[in-house]
């Protein structure tokens, strides 16, 4: 079952007084649900494309005999997409395949209507190794902007196009692209009777993925520590209580940070590493608390007889934004960390849940309700402009890229669910790779 509809069933009734036990945590998810009066006005649009975008020619890498069997222009291309901010040019039209800047000529690509060029080569090195140089090229300006040579193994092609993907978003941005960075979730495989939890490290496309978890009791919320050397997520292992557990990803060594009476969940890291903002239920109601991993003391930060769950930080680790049903349906709210001051932040609609924070703590994602179905929407925190990205029906948990310009979540698709990824700016949506078994909550790694 979608933890959305999980959450959604656990959680459609009004927040009262009475403290009743909840069901399992597999939903933690949050919350419930009854229509109330908007106050606030927050614009909203359905995007519907990418005008903005920069063109980009991007030419196949001369191999020069080189035994390739990864396509690192290919990949290149499909990061800069992806990101919402390039259309890369279809090499089926390019004129010539220049390998180097004194081979280009530009009058030819400023007529394909490229703004920018990249070219490269990729040379038989010593040891089997590569010898790769990729050169970034201004068009109208007839210059380079950026390149560089490096000496790689086979095995690391793959990860070299992501560096080189983030060397041009960088160059051209003005900030790092995250390409290289890693993605976590949970894959289920297997009948009901019989499911197996598998916690999953891929690459940012979501290639080349690795179990480093499998447990027969499900698991939930993984989330990267800011050094993107661990991981915190919740696990059943113990039977029908939740745990929190914290893995180093290199070596699977992990810990219980948190094993109290009731709900254990939702676990975020602070943006120094130190703490852990989770849900707990120890008081009687699901409310955040603050987790010194030093000490391992909770401190209780909301106190509401509604559902309070799901925290993520903002960058400065000032304030934390959470799903809460306290006015009668879930929406996003945001807590002073200090002073324990919370503010109401989403009003459009009837359910919004389950927030991302941009790295510049400027865009808020979420899950949005629309016409019965959920969609991923953004809010700008400075405008208040609501921006609905993609087009469900089942769309959730969406995921802020280290760059910004890109929300990984999970959506519906063939019975099952799938990961995939969509453009802040301008609608940009496809699935990252081929999933064959059923994937949920994916966290995208710092850089």
């Amino acid at each position: 079952m979608s933890s959305i509809h999980t959450l959604r069933d656990l959680l459609r009734r009004p927040a009262t007084r009475q403290r009743r036990p909840l069901a399992g945590l597999l939903l933690l998810g949050l919350l419930l649900a009854a229509p109330i009066v908007s106050h606030a006005q927050v614009r909203i649009e359905i995007t519907g494309g990418a005008e903005a975008a920069l063109p980009i020619a991007v030419v196949p890498f001369a191999t020069d005999g080189a035994r390739v069997n990864v396509d690192v222009d290919q990949i290149i291309r499909d990061n800069l997409y992806r990101s919402g901010l390039f259309d890369p040019l279809d090499p089926a039209n390019f004129i010539s395949t220049p390998s180097r800047f004194d081979d280009v000529r530009f009058r030819n690509w400023r007529a394909l209507g490229a703004d920018t060029l990249v070219v490269g080569r990729i040379r038989p090195g010593t040891n089997g190794n590569f010898q790769v140089r990729y050169e970034l090229l201004d068009v109208y300006a007839g210059e380079r902007l950026a390149g560089q040579r490096f000496n790689v193994t086979p095995a690391g092609l793959r990860n070299l196009a992501h560096t080189i993907s983030d060397q041009i978003f960088e160059a051209l941005i003005g900030r790092p692209g995250g390409f290289n960075s890693r993605i976590a979730y949970v894959e289920e495989r297997g009948p009901v009777d019989d499911r197996q939890y598998h916690l999953v490290v891929a690459e940012a496309d979501g290639h080349r993925p690795q179990r480093i978890l499998q447990s027969a009791e499900p698991l939930m919320s993984p989330d990267w520590s800011p050094d993107g050397e661990r991981l915190a997520y919740v696990s059943f292992e113990s039977g029908r209580s939740s745990q929190i557990f914290v893995q180093e990803v290199a070596t699977s060594e992990r810990q219980i940070v948190a094993s109290f009476a009731g709900i254990n969940g939702a676990p975020a890291w602070s943006p120094d590493g130190e703490q852990l903002a989770i849900t707990l239920s120890r008081g009687g109601n699901p409310d955040i608390y603050l987790l010194d991993l030093a000490s391992g003391e909770p401190r209780q930060l909301t106190r509401h007889f509604g559902i309070d769950t799901e925290p993520t930080w903002s960058p400065d680790g000032q304030t934390i934004y959470f799903t809460s049903n306290r006015g009668g349906s879930p929406q996003i709210y945001s807590v002073d960390v200090a002073s324990g001051d919370v503010e109401r932040v989403t009003f459009q609609g009837n359910y919004n849940a389950s927030p991302s924070i941009s790295g510049d703590g400027r865009f808020l994602a979420f899950a949005h309700e629309v016409d019965g179905g959920f969609r991923i929407a953004v809010q700008d925190l400075e405008e208040e402009f609501m921006r609905v990205l993609t087009e469900g029906p089942l769309d959730e948990s969406p995921s802020f890229s280290a760059s910004g310009s890109m929300i990984a979540y999970t959506r519906s698709a063939n019975g099952t669910t799938e990961l995939a990824t969509v453009s802040v700016f301008g609608r940009v949506q496809g699935e990252l790779t081929e999933f064959n078994h059923t994937v949920r909550e994916p966290d995208w790694g710092p850089l």
